[in-house]
């Protein structure tokens, strides 16, 4: 499990084609010391382990469905990739539970500087959409957002500048690909829901107090 919170960004030292599947490379810098053959970390946050390690530079195995499902092989030697290890027992929960289990590829739309700040516009297709919340959790390349704005084409992110100098985000730019995590309690309730309400009739008040919500 991780949280959403990056640790250092990455440079990537080669992307090798194996028919679906591809090999990553990646300088991971300063994380490499404690890190360990067979540890889990969230490459733009998508979940994968060392296969591996020589000094700072990791060596990923990213099976088909992960190559389907995310951005990793448009990388190219020289991109820059958040990086987080797996959360430890000990460790503090900074961001929210981020499973590294990517939902789908959404697009970034536009980008509003505000002096420091920066509110990123995001398109993402109607499935993604459905599983957020307004004022809820999202994983985006593996940083920890809050979803300021909803509507049926896309959401709003306001970014501090901490977040900017912190990830790969100080380089975005309108187009760019990006990795979306929905937060996983919102997937829990809403299939929850789904089981036990009929689906052509929509939901309402009057059906979530009948089911004892």
């Amino acid at each position: 499990m991780f949280t959403g919170i990056i640790e250092t960004i990455g440079t990537v030292r080669g992307v090798l084609s194996k028919g679906p599947q591809i090999q990553l490379t990646v300088d991971i810098g300063l994380i490499a010391k404690g890190t360990s053959l067979g540890d889990s970390i969230a490459v733009n946050g998508v979940c994968l382990t060392v296969c591996r390690l020589d000094r700072a530079v990791a060596l990923f195995d990213v099976s088909t469905e992960t190559v389907r499902r995310s951005t990793l092989a448009a990388l190219k030697t020289g991109s820059k990739v958040n990086l987080e290890r797996a959360m430890s027992a000990q460790g503090r929960f900074g961001g929210h539970i981020v499973q590294g289990h990517v939902d789908g590829v959404a697009k970034i739309a536009s980008i509003q500087k505000q002096a420091d700040f920066a509110v990123f516009r995001i398109e993402a297709s109607a499935d993604l959409l459905d599983q957020m919340v307004l004022k809820g959790s999202v994983a985006v390349d593996g940083i920890s957002l809050t979803v300021a704005k909803l509507d049926k084409t896309g959401l709003e992110i306001a970014v501090i500048p901490t977040t900017l100098k912190e990830t790969t985000w100080e380089y975005a730019k309108a187009g760019d690909p990006v990795n979306i995590e929905t937060d996983i309690l919102v997937k829990i309730i809403r299939r929850q829901l789904q089981t036990i309400l009929p689906v052509s009739k929509g939901l309402t008040i009057e059906q979530l107090k009948e089911h004892g919500f």
